[in-house]
């Protein structure tokens, strides 16, 4: 019976820790992504977008007003 149990508890709680931390990691990203925008632009070409100047400080303004520090309810 442990030798089922203990790998399956196992896998449960590296795929909630990793869940938290792949959270953590990207929280921290785009927190580091608004006040970089040669790091915003890179993520776009990268996504297919060329972004002029103006869009990028649109996106910059936008992930400002998010203020992902909060904690949603």
């Amino acid at each position: 019976m442990w030798s089922y149990l203990i790998p399956i508890l196992t896998l449960i709680a590296g795929l909630v820790g990793g869940f938290f931390i792949g959270v953590f990691y990207l929280k921290r990203q785009l927190e580091s992504m608004q006040n970089n925008p040669e790091m915003l632009a890179k993520m776009a070409k990268q996504m297919g977008y060329n972004m002029n100047k103006q869009q990028l400080n649109k996106a910059q303004q936008m992930m400002k007003n998010q203020n992902f520090n909060q904690k949603r309810k």
